[in-house]
Order: C-alpha cells, then sequence, then structure tokens
C-alpha cells in the first residue's frame, strides 16, 4: 500500500538443528551420517538427520527401519530435547539482542522484524549475517536465513542456500522470483496438491499467476485465495512475538512392541506423572486429554475427552487415558508408541478459576472426540 512502511523481516532456520548439536557435542560423530531417535533394530521414527545422512534420502519422520536399509552405516543417537531447548534458548538470545519481535516457530526456526533496527545497524541484511555469524562463533552451528518484506518470501527464501547460506528478495525483485517458484517451494502446498497441480499445468508461480481467483478457488477451494495473494507476494501478516500454546503432550516408542494392558497403563502412569509436572512448572491447565497409540503396523489412532473443568493432576489424565485406552484395541493388537497429552490449555494456572459447566444428561463423563488416521 502506497505510503506503508516496507517491512523488513528475517527468517532464521537452524541446518540440521538436533543432528548438528550432536555432532557439535560428540566429535567422534562429525562427517558421519548422524540420525537422531530410532535405532539402529529400525524401531522408532527418525527426529532428524545429518546432512551426511540426507545424501541417502533420509528424512524425518521417516520409520527406522526404512533409514536402517538406506543407509545401515548411519550412526544411531537417542534424543536429548533438554539439550536442544537449552541451544534454542541461547540462539533465541541473540535474536532478541537485535528487536523484540521474535515469533519462534520450533526451537529451530523463526520469523524477526528488524524495521526498527535496534542497534541501528541500517540492514536487514547485515542484521541476518551478523546473527549468523555469532551463532556460528558462540554456539559453534550454522544457520541458513532468508530476508524480504514479508512472512512468505524472507521463509521461502530462507530454504534457497541452505546450509549455512542466506538469500535476499527485494521488493523490486520480487516478481520474478516468485514467477520462477516451483509450485512445491509454496508453503501448504505437499505432494498431493503439488500433482493435482501439475496435472493441470501448474509447475511454477508464472504458472499460477495466469489463473484468476475463480478458478483456483474452483479447483483447490478456500485455499486458491491464499495461492492468488501469495504468489503475488502479498503476505499482510505480522511477526507476532506471543505465540498462543494450543498442547503439550509426551510420548514414547518402545524398544519392544506391548501386548499387555496392564504393562500400557504403567507406561501411562508415568507419563501421565511427567505432563502434570510440566503443567505445574509451565503454569498452565486444561480441558481436553488427548491419547496418541500407535499399533505394532505403524496405525495410529488418537482418543480425546474434553473434561468440564480444567486438568493438570497425574490422576485425572491417567484415570481418562485408561478409559480410552480400554476402549481401543490396545491388548488385542500390540502396541508400539504411546502418547499423552493435554490440549484447550489456560495459562497463569496460580491465578485463573477452576469452574464447572452445567452438565447435559448426556454428557455425564464430558465429549469423547475420536479421529483415525492411518501411517506408516
Amino acid at each position: 500500500m502506497e505510503g506503508e512502511e516496507i517491512r523488513k523481516v528475517i527468517h532464521v532456520d537452524m541446518d540440521a538443528f538436533y543432528a548438528s548439536v550432536e555432532q557439535r557435542d560428540n566429535p567422534e560423530l562429525r562427517g558421519k551420517p548422524v540420525i537422531v531417535g530410532g535405532s539402529p533394530e529400525g524401531r522408532g521414527v527418525v527426529a532428524a538427520a545429518s546432512y551426511e545422512a540426507r545424501k541417502f534420502g533420509i528424512r524425518s519422520a521417516m520409520p527406522a527401519k526404512t533409514a536402517v536399509r538406506l543407509c545401515p552405516q548411519a550412526v544411531f543417537v537417542r534424543t536429548r530435547f533438554e539439550s536442544y531447548r537449552e541451544v534454542s534458548r541461547q540462539i533465541r538470545d541473540i535474536f532478541y539482542d537485535y528487536t523484540d519481535l521474535v515469533e519462534p516457530l520450533s526451537l529451530d526456526e523463526a520469523f524477526l522484524d528488524v524495521t526498527a533496527d535496534k542497534k541501528g545497524i541500517g540492514s536487514a541484511t547485515l542484521i541476518a549475517e551478523e546473527i549468523r555469524a555469532r551463532i556460528k562463533g558462540e554456539l559453534n552451528l550454522t544457520a541458513s536465513a532468508g530476508v524480504s518484506f514479508n512472512k512468505f518470501l524472507a521463509k521461502v527464501a530462507c530454504d534457497f542456500n541452505k546450509p549455512d547460506g542466506i538469500m535476499i528478495v527485494k521488493p523490486n525483485e520480487a516478481d520474478a522470483f516468485i514467477n520462477a517458484l516451483p509450485i512445491r517451494k509454496i508453503p501448504g502446498i505437499g505432494k498431493v496438491t503439488e500433482t493435482k497441480m501439475q496435472a493441470l499445468g501448474l509447475h511454477t508461480g508464472a504458472d499460477m499467476r495466469r489463473w484468476p481467483p475463480e478458478k483456483l478457488v474452483e479447483h483447490f477451494g478456500k485455499s486458491g485465495r491464499y495461492y492468488f495473494n501469495i504468489i503475488r507476494g502479498i503476505d499482510s501478516r505480522r511477526v507476532t512475538p506471543e505465540r498462543e500454546r494450543k498442547s503439550i503432550s509426551i510420548e514414547r516408542t518402545f524398544a519392544v512392541d506391548i501386548s499387555d494392558t496392564d504393562e500400557m497403563i504403567e507406561k501411562l502412569a508415568l507419563q501421565a506423572r511427567k505432563l502434570a509436572q510440566s503443567c505445574r512448572d509451565k503454569q498452565i491447565a486444561g480441558r481436553t486429554i488427548n491419547l496418541k497409540i500407535r499399533y505394532a503396523n505403524f496405525d495410529t489412532i488418537t482418543r480425546a475427552r474434553t473434561m468440564n473443568y480444567l486438568v493438570d493432576d497425574a490422576q485425572t489424565l491417567l484415570d481418562t487415558a485408561r478409559e480410552l485406552l480400554l476402549r481401543s484395541d490396545a491388548g488385542d493388537r500390540k502396541v508400539r508408541l504411546l502418547g499423552l497429552g493435554l490440549s484447550g490449555l489456560v495459562d497463569d494456572a496460580a491465578d485463573r478459576v477452576y469452574y464447572v459447566q452445567p452438565r447435559l444428561p448426556f454428557m455425564e463423563q464430558g465429549d469423547d472426540y475420536v479421529a483415525d488416521s492411518m501411517t506408516g
């Protein structure tokens, strides 16, 4: 819009974060294909892979057994989330030296709005380069960055020169950049949508620009309007420093599949205690208790119950999880993973008011929600 200040947005993404932390902390792993999560016996799921492992086609969320087949010589290490969180905190401390507008997306990536230029450096590109240099010098890790005038372009640009690279898209370069952009690079377009678009002759941003909004909506529903705007570089989303916490959860993949429901309940009891302690530490509570079950063949289901009161205690978490578990096929089918979570969260638990809504006659035990998904 004419007269509106052009924003300066940086997207910073750590390079192979979990694996890079492991290689940094253990010199023997450097230069080797490292897989974080899972096991060499093929159990579990890959949480992260080093760039050496990625050359073999290994990616996060891949079953470990597939990773072993692709790279038998890969080195598996257990996840150390507390270490990753601590490093993430150190990285964000560096960000905050340059701007108060930091929007973390995960432990290893964030948006920064440096329009105000807290340190008076005078250039978003120089700020991004200084941040990357500090991460490398102070933490011995590498990060990539994208710099542009909105979040969409900054994020897409960040992926172009990974690892340990930077790309800048200036306002007068945006049209040419988007026109040449493969559709798979557009956030929100997965493999299924990409295949559909290619069948319709849409391969690049330039192809999509030739379609009017009505045609995009006709073929892609509400997402069509998003595509119409985004390929014209229109993205008015602000960098939001405070992101609402939506859920908290704990899950574990077992070394050996479990068939005994009593043993499953024991595992859930441990998770309930840890989850309750985490709620107390974070001063949060929630109303929806979520149970995740992954069977031996990787079929995954979730069960959830919404209570009429706020929950943060281990006993309620366990009692509800037990009931949801016993209503599943667990026991009749072997289980390889169990997860327990809490959503519908309320912060500042110490000051909140606990409440009970009037119960409807057919909702005496709360509302159940069931969602099944087939994975693996």
